[in-house]
């Protein structure tokens, strides 16, 4: 859950700039998003000033989106945000901050996708390009890597927490969903590039289009599934077959099994961020995920 242990503030962020990175200083700075772990602060038209305002990891998986992000980018073809500076933590800033390119778009959550065979298309080249072996010494995250069973219990305990409030209609659908993905043969590999936290709010749109990706924090190796489970919750209904039929190699049948479980797993986690009435609550997550759990426990069995 996101928590401030200092102000963020224009002036703050011009002055960041200034001490660090004097030829930027005169462009002018305003705020663009607040995000889940970071605050995005534009810097001109064509940059951002990424802070992290989370406690936690966040200042890891920036210097993790700072390595990795620009030798990836070139070849994904959609635009996704760039590093292009280091900020060093100082006094006036105890942690790392990042500048980076600027994307225009609306994210998906507020902006859904409404060009459904384009966008189809669109993800699936964006994670045909993504999805390539990972060279040594790439990153983990661990809660979004390894076989699926060994996220069963963290699963049924957001399960439960999910249904104590009333946001799963049927447990026993959605148990009998994760169950056939966890059960279904392990990826044999090797891993891949996978951005692994690909949901409505991580994917920008224009004009009902997807028109970038953001927010690398998850990027590491996994299973390509992880990214896969993405089609139940970006896309309209009916052209999830377009979109595995557009994506390269063609999944199989126990990829598409345990893609279904890692889709209904971000779904549960999103209702619960969702109905959350504090600083981290995101309403705007509520409606995709209640379409991706209709969409998912409907295909049970």
């Amino acid at each position: 859950m996101p928590g401030v242990d200092i102000e963020i503030t224009a002036e703050l962020v011009r002055d960041l700039v200034r001490d660090q990175h004097p030829d930027l200083a005169d462009r002018p700075v305003r705020l663009g998003a607040r995000g889940w772990s970071n605050q995005l602060w534009r810097l001109g038209d064509d940059l951002a000033v990424r802070l992290p305002w989370a406690p936690g990891d966040a200042d890891v998986l920036l210097h993790k989106e700072h390595t990795w992000v620009p030798e990836l980018a070139p070849d994904l073809p959609l635009p996704v945000p760039v590093p292009q500076r280091w900020g060093e933590p100082s006094a006036r800033f105890p942690r790392p901050w990042l500048i980076t390119t600027w994307l225009p778009g609306a994210p998906a959550d507020q902006a859904p996708v409404t060009r459904a065979a384009d966008a189809a298309v669109s993800l699936a080249a964006f994670l045909t390009a993504l999805h390539r072996p990972v060279p040594d010494g790439a990153p983990v995250s661990p809660d979004r890597n390894g076989p699926l069973a060994d996220h069963t219990d963290r699963f049924m305990a957001g399960l439960a927490a999910a249904a104590s409030r009333g946001l799963i209609p049927d447990v026993d659908a959605a148990t009998a969903v994760w169950h056939d993905a966890a059960t279904a043969p392990v990826w044999p590999g090797p891993d891949v590039w996978i951005h692994a936290d690909l949901h409505p709010a991580n994917v920008l749109t224009t004009e009902g289009r997807l028109s970038g990706v953001v927010d690398f924090g998850a990027l590491g190796a996994g299973d390509p599934a992880c990214d896969l489970a993405a089609a139940w919750i970006l896309l309209p209904d009916g052209v999830n077959d377009a979109f595995h039929a557009a994506y390269r190699p063609a999944p199989d049948p126990a990829t598409l099994r345990r893609a279904r479980g890692w889709a209904l797993g971000r779904a549960v986690a999103c209702l619960l961020i969702s109905d959350d009435d504090g600083p981290g609550g995101r309403p705007s997550w509520g409606p995709p995920a209640r379409i991706s759990l209709q969409r998912l426990t409907a295909a049970a069995g």
